[in-house]
């Protein structure tokens, strides 16, 4: 019996409409909203820690209570925000509200985006396999090696002088 389905539809012949209506919702976990409609992720990169809500709107973008073209003034880092709206195929949809702590500016760019990312997974769990296939719902865990003692740097050593 179990290889005679092939297919949605023989599942569907075998098993009933609501059998696979269930088995569907079952996948999918349900979106996760507060009360005022929104989704609430942390996102991290390198010493940055970005706390990032999400809701539907008209694609704005607030980092720190400032614009998005203000407090990420290199077009580099506005692309690196706009990166997971584009491959979860949303551009536009989404109002974003970002504070974001330590850490450069290139590290805090990194950390609003690991943070919409997993908003976005959370407001509309269809959009998972698309993130999770771009790589934007992995913690990039790459941070600075320590300095050790007896070096100049983690790894750089004093200059050997033979006389």
């Amino acid at each position: 019996m179990v290889d005679e389905i092939k297919s949605l539809d023989d599942l569907t012949a075998v098993a009933g409409v609501e059998a696979v209506a269930a088995v569907e919702l079952a996948v999918l976990p349900e979106p996760t909203r507060d009360a005022l409609g929104r989704a609430y992720a942390t996102g991290k990169r390198k010493d940055a820690v970005a706390r990032v809500w999400i809701k539907p709107g008209s694609g704005k973008v607030t980092v720190n209570g400032k614009e998005q073209n203000t407090y990420f003034a290199r077009p580099v880092l506005q692309m690196i925000l706009a990166q997971p709206f584009s491959v979860a195929g949303v551009v536009g949809e989404f109002d974003v509200v970002a504070t974001v702590k330590g850490g450069g500016l290139s590290g805090q760019a990194g950390a609003v985006k690991h943070g919409i990312s997993k908003a976005l997974q959370l407001y509309n769990p269809s959009l998972r396999a698309a993130l999770k296939a771009a790589g934007f719902l992995t913690r990039d865990s790459r941070v600075v090696e320590r300095k050790k003692y007896g070096k100049r740097k983690a790894r750089r050593s004093f200059q050997f002088s033979k006389r």
